[in-house]
Order: structure tokens, then sequence, then C-alpha cells
């Protein structure tokens, strides 16, 4: 029998309600069923009933419905039509039916105060909104009153009244003070639920002069201020001082001391009131006594107990509050007030009235014509709620009549209903506390069945768990659901499935014999409708070898198995706890497909650890215990390749996969880090051995993946740190199940070879990639782009076919699929090839040549059709050649150059023309066969340019003043020659320069002989050619002149073709030239050089100089460092371009090298010198004028000086001749010599007194610079005249006389001071 599952029927009056819900029709929230369905409107979202807006702000009035067809909105205002299209600041948003009222503009926010009513239509029915009361917020400001100050006696009870302003909302009271610090409240002073401030009795620290009630406004967010009041409390003592003081000592006097008092209510009055309360409001009931001392409260319920969980107490228990109040909380509630004098109570009565509420809304009901339905409205409240209906908006009894509709009260029954019975129904439940109103529709809907649930949805169930297999469904009338096993099996029926009213099925114990496919079936008189499930049962997880318990030694290693056997479509993971949480995040625990090991065990590493396995259907555990104890001693360990593994075993054997497990052999203490599993196969190679996969050496188990039609065995190889080991004994064989091959030829091309065929070919599966015997390939080919069948071929196991007589260069599509005894492989995918390509039809049309300059020009041409291509257009080749130059008009033989652009590209340059030249070219176009017809040949010239240099420049014929050049004509004159450029320029053996001269030479010559140039001097000669476009390169050569004594010849007039076709260009030099040495300006060597590095090392510093060659303005640096040492060079600076720079802080005694560098020039520097600092000395600082060698010396000077004055004395008394070079022979003083000028070093001595003047006939230097020879003090100075008096006989006549100013030297003579030695025999 087939089961239902049934609702219990609990109580007599929900029958009729649940003959509804069995009858109505539920509509499943499916998006896409809503979106079809016609549907009633239906309010959404809408104001409070009572909506208090903020007078500054835009008032929004929301109301939002939905229907199939949307509804169209409309409003009612204080019951009439509200016409939002006549009040330019009222607005409807878009797609819905809420209100914006614009307010910013000036008007007021009481000018739309009333009460609002929203209606949402369609053409199946009205829905309305609350009645929404729209209030503007209220904040008024507090009435002006005069305030008497509050003059107290100490103990009297005192009440501060606020009395705030009446606002929208009621505002919220506090008390602070001028500070705006809230004033501190207690059992003796309160405030009350009116605002009012209590004192239950008042003391000397009450007084204050700023007691301030304030009142804040939510709505608005203001606060509103009462005018601060003045609290006086007098103490009795203070009292007594006063009388005291103006009554006479006769006279009684003395005011009562402060009493205590019996407590007084305070609020409220008398002893009873009322109190009415809503149902589920909070009740807030308040008794504030005044006595003295303060007076505690306690609250009771006469005749029952207050309610638990819903009664708080305030304000020091003086506030009793009730949330949630219901009718039961009616009754007699007493506050008693007590002290030690007394006590007072007062009985609140309190009545709980009830505004309506819902015992059972209306819900919206969905029939199918012809069915019966009821709306139900049931409501409660205290006074007892009257019921009304409305229909679409207007009330029942005016609404247009339905004959399938009757009101019974709070019922409406429908009979047979029809499509035009759809409306939308509201039930109004009101009294005199308030009315609640509900919208439900009646939709009657005729509607075939639809299935919602997915089409070949798959549940995945594991074995002997319940199967629920789901048919959500809607139609109306509400279709019959019927379930089918098979795509034609019958009926299911029985105890061993469970049908569930919302068509799922269920399977309590699903089995193997389960799987399948099932077929729902839901039908109802508009029709049927069926759709497929499909049922997977799964086997279940099972751990199949759990861990263990282990005592394991610390340091040492353990390991955890857990080996799970599972079903082979579903991927487990494994998770490894200990002590039910995380593994430590430590290296030492790795965790392995079938274990846990652990490294290094340590004593934390005590504890439980937990195998769980999870699949995407099920979940198992296992736990096992770890005891570490201590370790003892270890023997010295030797390392070795681990041992093969053993005892492999084949399991869990499938036609695509099957387990290999092993024991793994020892590990010769170095632990294995993976394993190597290879297989061989016997049927396609035998005896060859092929890398398989590698796992991890804490695995020992491994699922591996099969290929059909593959006799296989397998080997595992053990790895650690120290090697692999030998191959473990091959498994045994496994022969797997031949099949269809599982893939297609890879790399398949059609490309033809001749012009009328089509070449296919493929990569050839391999042996083990067939899958069975009788490997064998489908070859198919179409043309592509028109209506042909395909044309197939099965060919042996080749990797080429050939398809003849194919039109040329079509596009065609081919596939080739792999097929064997057993079947074929999966469709293969199209690929695109192309028959053979033949040469070119055309050639490219409309070239044309610009020329950009003398050596570029830019060629364009129009594109070829594609068709006339006659295949894969690779590109065009543009030819061009020189046909001859234009400057010697001579032809030579041609050269055609060729470029190529790839692509459909129309335009190239041609870089690397000739100037002045004339130019062919014509344009081919190119594909994979070859280069088509050549375009007419296209003629064009290129312009002048610079030439080259000439061709060659000899100098011959040396005299004294002449040179003879020779040159050739450029090679490339690349236009018409004007003239030749010659500029030359003397040079000296400094590679100083001398004044440059240029000449312009015709362009007919080939030699020039230029005359009166200087004896014995190198000249640096430039020529170049010119063109009207400018000069060219240049040509330079050197050339010296003979030495000889000789004058040089007379200026020459230019003679052309003259002799030996010469040309003789003369030239005077100055006559300076010859006399007077030249200005030169520096030349740059063609190769930089540092030279002649020298040092002059002192003890703590060192002088270095060298000598450059090389370009002007060059920065320098010294490198220095320990001889011998292989430490960095230091590195100095040097400031400017001084040729010289001082090292200093050097160590004395030691030696050093140095070397010199420019900067930017990479890898440039000197050579390396060595030098060695001075040993240290005793002092550095010496007074040599305190040195006995140096005292001594200068006696003897003195000494000798004065010996020579005598001598001069008595010569010149006798008379005698005194010639000079005698005197010079005298006095000479081997120990007083001069230091040269040049160099700073001791010269041979002159004597100071030695006046002869410079001999006529002698000459300058051969560099034209004069020498400073003589002394620069002598004789001569001394004399009367420019020139001494001598005697007949050349001795000195002339007498001492003041020292005259010396005459100006000639030549280059130095002008520095003299050295200190001169200057003291000048002195003398």
């Amino acid at each position: 029998m087939m089961k239902k599952k049934s609702i219990p029927a609990s109580k007599p009056f929900l029958i009729l309600f649940l003959c509804q819900i069995i009858s109505a029709l539920d509509v499943p929230l499916d998006s896409k069923l809503l979106e079809e369905l016609s549907q009633p409107p239906t309010i959404t979202h809408q104001s409070p009933k009572d909506y208090i807006v903020d007078p500054r702000e835009n008032i929004v009035i929301q109301c939002e419905a939905k229907g199939k067809p949307p509804p169209s909105f409309s409003w009612t205002r204080n019951g009439t039509h509200f016409d939002i299209d006549k009040d330019e600041q009222v607005t409807m948003k878009p797609n819905s039916g809420t209100l914006v009222i614009n307010i910013m503009n000036g008007r007021k926010a009481e000018a739309y105060e009333g009460v609002y009513q929203c209606t949402a239509r369609n053409e199946r029915g009205a829905a309305i909104s609350n009645n929404i009361v729209i209030r503007p917020s209220r904040s008024p400001l507090w009435t002006k009153e005069k305030l008497e100050p509050n003059q107290v006696r100490e103990g009297d009870s005192l009440v501060l009244h606020c009395r705030p302003p009446v606002g929208l909302p009621p505002p919220i009271i506090f008390w602070m003070d001028n500070a705006f610090q809230r004033l501190p409240q207690s059992e003796r002073v309160s405030q009350g639920l009116n605002g009012d401030l209590y004192f239950s009795n008042v003391q000397p620290e009450d007084t204050r002069e700023d007691y301030i009630c304030y009142a804040r406004f939510n709505h608005t967010q203001t606060i509103q201020q009462k005018q601060p009041i003045s609290v006086k409390v007098f103490s009795m003592d203070s009292l007594n001082d006063t009388i005291a003081a103006n009554l006479s000592d006769t006279d009684i006097y003395g005011a009562k001391p402060v009493t205590e008092r019996q407590p007084v209510l305070l609020t409220p009055t008398g002893s009873t009131s009322t109190k009415v309360e809503l149902r589920g409001n909070v009740l807030l009931l308040e008794c504030i006594a005044a006595g003295l001392p303060t007076p505690v409260i306690r609250w009771i319920k006469e005749g029952g107990e207050l309610p638990a969980n819903r009664t708080f107490f305030e304000n020091f228990k003086k506030t009793l509050k009730i949330i949630d109040v219901s009718e039961a909380d009616s009754g007699n509630y007493r506050c008693i007030a007590r002290n030690t004098l007394g006590s007072v109570d007062h009985v609140i009565s309190v009545t709980v009235k009830a505004a309506p509420y819902w015992i059972t809304a209306p819900r919206n009901l969905v029939l199918s014509p012809g069915e019966d339905g009821t709306l139900i409205c049931r409501a409660n409240g205290n006074p007892k709620p009257s019921i009304s209906w409305l229909a679409n908006g207007v009330p029942i009894a005016i609404a247009p009549e339905d004959p399938s509709r009757k009101v019974d009260g709070d019922t409406i029954i429908f009979s047979h209903v029809q499509e035009r019975s759809s409306a939308v129904y509201q039930c109004n439940a009101s009294n005199e506390y308030g009315y609640l109103l509900a919208n439900a529709f009646v939709n009657v809907l005729a509607e075939p069945p639809r299935i919602l649930t997915p089409a070949n949805k798959l549940y995945q169930v594991i074995a002997d768990s319940p199967a629920l297999l789901d048919c959500a469904y809607f139609g109306s009338p509400k279709p019959e659901i019927e379930w089918f096993k098979g795509v034609k099996g019958s009926i299911l029926r029985g105890n061993e499935y469970v049908f569930h009213d919302n068509g799922t099925l269920e399977i309590p114990v699903a089995q193997k014999d389960s799987t399948g496919t099932y077929t729902c079936v839901a039908r109802n008189e508009l029709g049927k409708i069926q759709n497929e499930v499909h049922l997977e049962i799964k086997d279940p997880t099972m751990i199949i070898k759990q861990p263990e318990y282990k005592v394991v030694q610390r340091y040492g290693q353990v390991s955890f198995e857990c080996i799970i056997k599972h079903d082979s479509t579903l991927l487990p993971t494994v998770i490894w706890l200990k002590d039910n949480d995380e593994l430590p995040d430590d290296e030492r625990f790795l965790v392995g497909k079938d274990n846990l090991t652990i490294m290094n065990v340590t004593d934390k590493d005590d504890g439980t650890y937990t195998c769980i396995v999870n699949t995407t259907l099920d979940s198992v555990s296992a736990s096992a215990v770890l005891t570490v104890v201590a370790a003892p001693p270890t023997p010295a360990i030797i390392y070795a390749r681990p041992n093969p593994p053993f005892d492999l075993e084949l399991t869990g054997q499938l036609e695509r996969s099957i387990q290999l497990s092993w024991i793994p052999g020892e590990e010769n203490n170095s632990p294995i880090t993976h394993f190597i599993i290879e297989y061989e196969d016997g049927l396609h190679e035998p005896g060859v051995w092929h890398y398989q996969t590698e796992v991890p050496g804490t695995q020992t188990t491994v699922q591996l993946k099969l290929s059909p039609y593959v006799n296989y065995s397998f080997r595992v190889i053990a790895v650690n740190k120290i090697g692999r080991s030998q191959p473990s004994e091959p498994s045994e064989q496994y022969l797997t199940k031949s099949a269809s091959p599982d893939e297609n030829p890879a790399n398949v091309q059609g490309i033809g070879s001749e012009p009328d065929n089509l070449v296919i070919t493929w990569e050839s599966l391999k042996g083990f990639q067939s899958n069975g015997p009788g490997l064998q390939y489908k070859v198919s080919w179409r043309q592509k782009d028109v209506d042909d069948e395909w044309t197939s071929v099965i060919v042996a196991n080749v990797s080429k076919y050939i398809v003849s007589g194919t039109p040329t260069f079509v596009p065609y599509e081919i596939k080739v699929q792999a097929l064997n005894d057993l079947g074929y492989a999966p469709e293969p995918s199209e690929v695109i090839g192309h028959s053979g390509e033949d040469l070119p039809m055309v050639a490219p049309g409309n070239v044309q040549v610009h020329v950009i300059n003398s050596t570029l020009a830019k060629v364009h041409w129009d594109p070829v059709p594609l068709k006339s291509v006659r295949g894969h257009l690779q590109g065009y080749k543009v030819y061009y050649w020189k046909v001859q130059s234009l400057s010697r008009r001579s032809r030579r033989h041609v050269e055609k150059k060729i470029l190529t652009f790839r692509g459909n590209k129309t335009f190239g340059m041609l870089p690397g023309l000739e100037p002045y030249s004339s130019y062919k070219l014509n344009v081919r176009v190119v594909n994979g066969k070859g280069e088509g017809p050549a375009s007419p040949d296209k003629v064009f010239k290129t312009p002048e340019g610079v030439p080259s240099s000439p061709s060659f420049l000899k100098i011959t014929n040396p005299t004294l003043d002449s040179l003879t050049l020779e040159w050739g004509s450029p090679t490339h004159p690349n236009g018409v020659l004007t003239s030749y450029i010659l500029k030359f320029q003397p040079i000296n053996n400094t590679h100083e320069l001398g004044p440059l001269v240029e000449i312009r030479i015709p362009a007919n010559e080939s030699s020039l002989i230029l005359k009166n140039l200087n004896y014995s001097t190198r000249y640096k000669f430039y020529f170049n050619a010119q063109t009207s476009v400018g000069s060219g390169s240049q040509i330079t050569e050197e050339a010296v002149t003979i030495m000889d004594e000789g004058k040089m010849a007379g200026i020459l007039h230019p003679a052309v073709g003259a002799g030996k076709g010469y040309s003789e260009i003369l030239f005077a030099t100055s006559p300076v030239m010859h006399t007077v040495r030249p200005t030169f300006y520096k030349v740059q060597p063609l190769y930089p050089r540092i030279r002649n590095v020298t040092t002059a090392a002192a003890e703590t510093y060192a002088n270095i100089s060298w000598e450059y060659e090389g370009p002007e303005h060059a920065n320098f640096y010294v490198e220095y460092g320990v001889a011998g040492s292989k430490e960095d060079w230091k590195k100095e600076i040097v400031n400017g371009s001084r040729s010289f720079f001082v090292l200093k802080g050097l160590t004395p005694g030691t030696a050093y090298k140095v070397r010199v560098g420019a900067e930017g020039l990479s890898g440039f520097r000197s050579s390396e010198d060595v030098f060695e600092t001075g040993p240290a000395m005793a002092s550095r600082q010496v007074d040599i004028a305190t040195q006995g060698w140096f005292i001594g010396l200068m006696c003897a000077v003195a000494l000798l000086i004065l010996i020579l004055l005598i001598v001069c004395f008595i010569r010149r008394n006798k008379g005698g001749k005194y010639p000079v070079k005698e005197k010079e022979d005298a006095h000479a003083d081997p120990e007083i010599q001069p230091m040269k000028e040049d160099d700073g070093t001791f010269g041979e001595y002159s004597d100071a007194e030695d006046h002869k003047p410079l001999k006529k006939g002698s000459r300058t230097p051969s560099d034209r610079t004069v020498k400073k020879e003589d002394s620069d003090d002598s004789l001569v100075d001394y004399g009367e005249g420019v020139n001494g008096q001598f005697n007949e006989d050349g001795s000195f006549i002339g007498q001492y006389s003041g020292k005259k100013e010396k005459e100006p030297a000639e030549g280059n003579e130095s002008s520095e001071a003299p050295s200190p030695v001169n200057a003291m025999n000048s002195f003398v």
C-alpha cells in the first residue's frame, strides 16, 4: 500500500481551517514561477499608522506593493481622493506608491496633516494600506513664569514642579545644574514620572540656586530649558540665632529642633487610584513618599504574585514596571512606604484593556476554477472588536456581487469559484482602542502542472541511509504525483517507499540496487509533465586499519596508521587531532595519506590522537593514545640506503584503477623520504619499466590510474637521503580489459602539397593509448562554407592521408577519430585546413615611390585581391636596384636588393640608397608557394648628397719651405663636386697647434704645391670635398718640412697646369713666426695617457706629479696604498686640472704604491709607481737658528765676506786691475750655491758680483725662450750708469753706489723672487 504522511487533528475548531489548507493551493517561492503567475496586489511596505514627522524635512509616506501585472497606486486624504498632480510639492516615486512631500520650499508641514491611505490596484484586485495619520513633531517653548525662591526648613519635604510644554511626541525630562551636570538622585531625592523633582526630606546640602528642568524633544533633536529654581534650606541652629538677635532677653524664644516624621505619600494622593493600560504595553506604577527618616517603598499585588521575568523596579523601587502586560495583569497593586515611625500605603486598581489583536489573520487563497475555499478573520480585544469586510477596498455590502461568495461574520465562504472571482479582501477588526487591517487575496488560477526540481538532478547517498528525491511541483488544480523507476518502469508502491505531500519520494533504507533513474510524473486535468532524477548509492567510508596504542622513547619516531576504504568516486579528506584539538604547528608532525608520523618525539607529544575521515557524504573517526618514555643510551648509528620494499599486493581491481600496497624495508637509520612506483607493460613493451608516480615515505598504499589493454606489473623503490633502494620484486600481473580509445590523435593538420590535393596529417596514438587491438583512424573532411556532406575513410595505423582532386587553396573542415575493435573514441574536434597553394596570379598595382631624402624612399602599392593570391598571404617583396649614378653616367653590374614586408602591408621604406642615382623597383606578392608576377618597373631618382672623403691624400717632395699634395676624387661623389677644402696648421713636439689656414681648391684639381712654409716644421692637413649640399667627411695627413739653415724662398703666384700639372699656392707668414715664439693651442691626442708619474716623499707626506696627454678639462684622482698589501686602493680627488697633488697623513718609513687616473675615462690610469716615506724624526719642528752647524756655517760665511771686503779695499787703494772673472775664482765659495729656478734643486754657483753684459752674438735657445743663466744680482747694478766704468786693461774703476732698479729681462725670463741664498749674496 502507498503510505501517506497525515496531519493529526487536535481541536475541533481547526477542522475548517485544515480543510482550507488541504483544498487551497500553496504557491512555491520559486522566483521564475512567481514571475509567470498572475497575482493580485499585495502591500509589502507602508508607513506606521501614527506617523510623526520632522517639520524640517521632506515628508515621505511609504507604500510599496507587488503583483502581476505590476499594480498602479492612488491615495486618499481625510477620506477623499488626493490628486497629487494638482500639488507640485507632492511627487510619487517611479514604480512605487511612496509619496514625497517637499516642504523645503517654504511650505509648512502642518499644511499636510491628515489621514492618508494608499490603494494598489491591478486587473485582479485592489489592496489598501492602513490609515496613516501624519502629524508634524512639535517642540514648543516653555511659558515664561515668575519663580519665587523656595525657603524650606531642614527635614521638611519639597516638590519642584517641572510642568514641561506639551510636545509631540511628549518630551523626555531630566534635571541638571548650570554646569550641565545631572543632579544626583537617591532614595531621598528622585524624579517622578511626571518630571517633578521630589524631596522626601531636605538637608542643608540641598541649598542651591540652579535646579533646572530640561525637556528633550527627540524628533526635532531640541532641548528646552526651564528657568532655574532656587532652594534655600534653613537649619534649626541658624534659625534660633536669627530669632535671638531680634528678641529681648526677657522674651521666651527657641524654634523646635528637627523632629522625625512618619511617611506621607507625595504621589499619588489619597488611599486609592486607578490605572488603565493596553495589552502589550509597559505598565508603570509610582509611589513617592515624604518622611524622616527617608521611607522605603515596597510593592505587592493583592490576591496574587507579581509576574516573574516581566517585573522590574526602578527609581529606587519607587516605580513598578511590568512589561508586555496582558489581561491577567489586571488587579490591585499596593505600594507601602515605611520608616521607623510608621508606614502608609496606597492601592492602585489596574485594568488592562486591549486593542484588537489577531487570532487568525486571513491568508491568501489560491484556488482552481470550480474549487471551494474560505477566508477566516478572527481577532480579539477588550472590548471585543467588531469585524467588517471590504472587497478591493470597498465595503463588501456595496461591492459588486459575486455568486461564489458568502459572508458569514468573520468568515467568507467561496464555492465553485471562477477566474472572475479573483479579488483582494480586507478584514477590519476595530474597537475603541484601535483597529487591525489585513489584506488577503483570492487568486483563481488554471495552470497545467509544472515541476520545479531541476531535470536530471543527481542524488548521492551512502548505502543503508535514507534517500530523499525531490519533486517540487505546482499546478492548478493541484496535480497528482506518481513515481516510477527507470524509463519504462512500473509505478512505485509498497512499504519500502514513503510519498510526501510536497512530492518528495523517500527511500528509508537505500541499498546498492536502489541506484538508478527515477521519474516523477505530475498531472492534472490541464496536462501532464514528468522529470527524471538520478540516484547513486555509495559505499560507506570505513577505517580498515585503525591507529593503535603506542609507547615510544623520547627523541624517537612514531607513526599512527589510519588506512581507509571508501567509495572510489568519493574523495576523502583525513584530519588528525591531538586531544580533540588541531595538531601543533610543528614540522615534526608529518601527515601522510594513511598515517601520521611524529619525528623527534618529546614529552609534550603525550596524548590521544584521532584520525577523522570526511567525504561529502559521511564521516568516520578512530583514536589511539601515545605514551612517551625515556630513551636508553644510543649506540653508534650506521646510515645506509633503505632495503627494498616487499610483499606487494594489488587490491580493489577496477577497469581503470587499482590499489597497490607494500611493506617498507628497513630504513637503515635514514628515514624514507618517498617511494617511486614503476610499471611494466608486458603486452606492448615487455622488460621496459616506466615511471608511474611517487608518494611520500610515510605512505604505503597508492591508488593507481590504469589504461585499458595493458598487462601491468608494478615494482616499488624506496628513497632516503643516502640513496635509492634496489627495486622490489614485481607484483603480480594485471591485464586491464580492452576498451574503445579515450582520446583522438593530436596535432591534426591539413596542408596541401600540390595545388590539387589536401594532405591530412596527425600524431599517431602510442601503444597503450590504443586501449585495445585493431587501432585505426577515421579521417573525415568536407569543404568549409559549402553545404557538403562529410567524406570519410578508415585507414590503418598511419599518420597521413592525401585527398586528391581538390580545388586550389580552399578551406576544409577536418577531423580524425581513433577506433579499435571495441569501438570509436569520443567525437573529435574539428580543425580547419587548406588545400594546396598555387603561385599568385596578379601583381600589385598603383606602385608609387616617394623619395624622402638622398638615402631613403617610401614605396606604396595597392593590395592584391585575396582570391588571386591563391594561398596564405605571407607578404610583399620589393625588388630594387641601382641603374646608374647621375654624376658619373656610367652603368655597372645590376645588383638587385630585396625587402620583404610581412602580412597585408601596402607600404614600406627603402633605406641605404645611394645619393644622386637612378633606381628601378617592382613589387610582387608572396604566398606559401612562392612569388607572383612583378609589377611594372618603377623608376625614381635620389637627390644629391654630401660626398665621401677623397680616395687618398699624399704629401710628397718635402723641401725647406714647401710640400706637394696629391689626392684622388671621392669614391662616391654623391653629386656634382663644386670644390675641395684644405685646412692645415703647424704642430710642435708637444702636440700644440698653430694658426689654422683654410684654402678652397677648384674641383678639377688633383694636386697642390704649398710654398713659403717654415723649415723643420710638422704640419697637419685636413682635406674634404664639397657638393652643393655640403661638405663631406675629411681625410687627414701630417708632413714635415726639411731642416736647413738656408733662407726661405720668395712668394710664388699660383699657376694652374704649369709644368707637371701642379698648382702652386704660396702664402706669406708673419716675420714674427721666425723671430718670436707663436701662440699655440693645445691638441687633444688621439689616445689620452698619463705618464712620467714622479714622487718626492717626506716623512708623512709625498708630492705626486705627472704628465697628461688627452682631452682638456680632465678631472684627475690619485689612488695609493701600502705596497704589497691586498687592501683596496685609497682614492683622493685632485681639485681642478692640476698635474700635481700632495698626499698627507702617510706613515713614516713605509713603502707605498701610487697611480693616477682621470674621471670619466673608464679603465684609464697611469702605471704604478712605488715610493717610501722617510724615517720618523724625533722632532719635526726644529728651529734652524738654534742648530750648531748652522751657526758655524754662518760664522764662516761672515768671515769670508770680511776677507773679501778687505782685499777689495786694498786693491782699490792700489789702483790695480780687477778682472771680474778673477774675482769670481778668488771668492768662489763651494758651500754657497744658488737654487735653480725651474726645479728648486741646487746648481752651479754664480757670483753675485758678476756684471758682465750679454754678448751680442749669443743665440737664443732652439725653443725661442731666453734662459736665465746670470745671477739675479751683479755688480752692474751698483754702477753709476747702465754700463760699468772700466780701465783700458779692463779693471773696475767705478765706486759702489746705491743699488739701481733692474732692467727688464728679455724673453721669458723668470720674474720669481730669488732664493734665500741669492738674497743673502745680494745683501753682501
